[in-house]
């Protein structure tokens, strides 16, 4: 359907998010006049958004130009919904690629593990307060060492110039490398590309995994994701507000996929096979140079 889905396990995937957020730092260090020894480069900050893509982001995509444009330019979309790894499987049938995909409360829970040793810093963006909190105890409960470095539950509605000044200069204070950010699709993927633009972090738009980790909603058998039926489990939840993204946004992938699959015009594959990376080594799509953004203070974020 146009957008690049990286054909990542989950491990794989955890350590290439690892991997970039070392860089971004090393690179943002550099910048700042700090020798750094491990990954030191002197090339421009690389982009760092990363999105976890189910059936209904790639739905929208296909009919919201922006969002498409987003994903697009993305240095890295991973497989969040099992449909999408079988789409993949089904459209590069000539390509070896892994049949499980990369689930948003693994892929946040093996980053805090394997950042560990890195020092990475982690900011949480998104929800609301109760479930941050509750997110935060359990973060730190499993991970007693990792660096949890601020938080932020924004308006439910769109930011203002100064308001999105201030969080930015939040984030930046706290010297975040990883953020992580809940809002929903697409709201989610939209400021994690913007952020990225304005700061030298990775950005993670995560989906529902705050709630998840956090224990505020229930999460469905692990029969049932594999299998790809999470969305069935989802819909018996939360059915009033769920019914039109399942209906529709099925619909539409499912349509997506097989106009895809139709098509006799030969093109560019564009799906990416991680190979494993060895010290010191740069993944070749992160390469684009993004800007610094407008400092700002915050106060609503901690």
């Amino acid at each position: 359907m146009g957008v690049p889905i990286t054909a990542h396990t989950r491990e794989s995937a955890a350590r290439d998010v690892v991997h970039l957020a070392r860089r971004i730092r090393a690179t943002r260090l550099t910048n700042q006049g700090v020798a750094v020894d491990a990954l030191h480069t002197t090339s421009p900050v690389p982009r760092g958004d990363v999105h976890l893509c189910n059936a209904y982001t790639l739905a929208l995509a296909d009919r919201d130009p922006e969002l498409h444009g987003v994903l697009g330019a993305a240095p890295l979309n991973l497989p969040d919904g099992q449909p999408v790894v079988w789409a993949n499987r089904l459209l590069h049938r000539g390509t070896p690629l892994p049949a499980t995909r990369v689930y948003g409360p693994d892929l946040l829970l093996d980053v805090f593990d394997l950042g560990r040793s890195s020092g990475l810093r982690h900011y949480l963006l998104g929800s609301t307060p109760h479930v941050l909190d509750a997110l935060e105890r359990q973060l730190r409960s499993r991970f007693p060492d990792a660096l949890i470095t601020g938080s932020c539950s924004p308006p439910f509605r769109p930011l203002t110039a100064q308001e999105t000044r201030k969080q930015q200069e939040d984030i930046r204070s706290a010297e975040a490398d990883v953020v992580w950010v809940g809002l929903g699709t697409p709201k989610q993927d939209r400021w994690a590309a913007e952020l990225c633009t304005a700061l030298p972090v990775v950005a993670v738009a995560v989906g529902a995994a705050f709630d998840f980790i956090a224990g505020t909603k229930p999460q469905a058998p692990h029969w049932m994701r594999r299998s790809g039926l999470e969305w069935v489990f989802r819909l018996g939840c939360e059915p009033r507000r769920l019914w039109r993204r399942y209906l529709f946004g099925n619909a539409r992938f499912v349509w997506g996929v097989t106009r895809q699959s139709v098509k006799a015009v030969a093109g560019p594959d564009k799906t990416h096979t991680a190979a494993p990376l060895s010290a010191g080594e740069e993944r070749r799509p992160y390469q684009a140079a993004r800007p610094s953004g407008d400092p700002g203070r915050g106060n609503a974020c901690h």
